[in-house]
């Protein structure tokens, strides 16, 4: 009984010693804690705040809000356990360990993670764009973190990951809004060439989808032994482009054709 008696005092007596050595630096840590919480929520509804009129996109918002509030209470966290004097170093090569196993098996995911943080950035590429990429064209519909949705013009969903789209080349055809139609017309020498060109420029006035500016451009491109050939340059807005192709093809073939000009392969009758 007695024995027990000293050893409860001696406990007593440690557990004083440690409350007299430890105990403000434990109650100067648990302050620390509450005010740096307190303090990255206040920091936490600014940066949303900040982020709402600065219109940054909407993908990134929480994206970029979690990282900050995780990197503060991370770094919080290390100064708390630095104040009450537990040793880090057995505990920051456990997070380093961890953080190179889980970067090797994780390495193209993230890849694709930075390529769509900056895509969503940089903005080479827009929703509702048209673009060409990894052979493919069609319309964006969606923008995500990971991977890019494009749905062609024949309805398939195609989704291509982002490190493809930020590593090779783009081609954004609604950047400028209008693109170029080309084409050329093989006629022979017996046709006059003032004849074609005034069917063509009446067939381009006609057009409601040719646009007035940048210019048309209409002239002869080649001179072959059976014929020449005549180079039509129409612009066209970007949205709508191919549907505009074939009803101002349709109807400068009509035009020809009713003007009595042949091109090489019709009827001669």
């Amino acid at each position: 009984m007695i024995a027990m008696n000293k050893n409860v005092e001696h406990f007593y007596d440690k557990f004083y010693d440690w409350l007299l050595l430890k105990g403000p630096v434990v109650l100067l840590g648990i302050a620390v804690l509450i005010i740096g919480l307190w303090l990255i929520r206040i920091f936490a509804r600014w940066m949303q705040n900040r982020m709402q009129r600065k219109k940054i996109n909407s993908s990134l918002k929480p994206f970029f809000l979690s990282v900050a509030v995780v990197v503060l209470r991370i770094l919080l966290i290390f100064l708390v356990m630095q104040i009450m004097g537990i040793q880090l170093t057995i505990f920051a090569a456990l997070v380093g360990a961890i953080g190179v196993a889980a970067g090797l098996a994780l390495s193209g995911t993230m890849q694709n993670f930075a390529s769509g943080v900056l895509i969503l950035l940089l903005k080479p590429f827009r929703v509702s764009d048209n673009i060409i990429a990894q052979g493919q064209e069609g319309t964006v519909s969606s923008i995500q973190l990971f991977f890019t949705v494009v749905t062609t013009f024949d309805n398939r969903t195609v989704i291509i990951p982002n490190s493809k789209l930020s590593n090779e080349v783009i081609i954004n055809i609604s950047a400028i809004g209008s693109r170029r139609l080309d084409l050329e017309l093989k006629f022979n020498y017996g046709i006059d060439l003032s004849k074609v060109r005034k069917v063509i420029d009446e067939t381009i006035m006609e057009s409601k989808s040719v646009l007035k500016t940048p210019e048309k451009r209409v002239g002869v491109s080649v001179l072959e032994t059976d014929g020449y050939k005549v180079m039509i340059n129409v612009w066209l807005n970007s949205h709508g482009f191919h549907d505009a192709r074939l009803i101002f093809q349709e109807n400068l073939l009509e035009n020809l054709k009713s003007s009595g000009i042949k091109l090489p392969g019709m009827d001669s009758k």
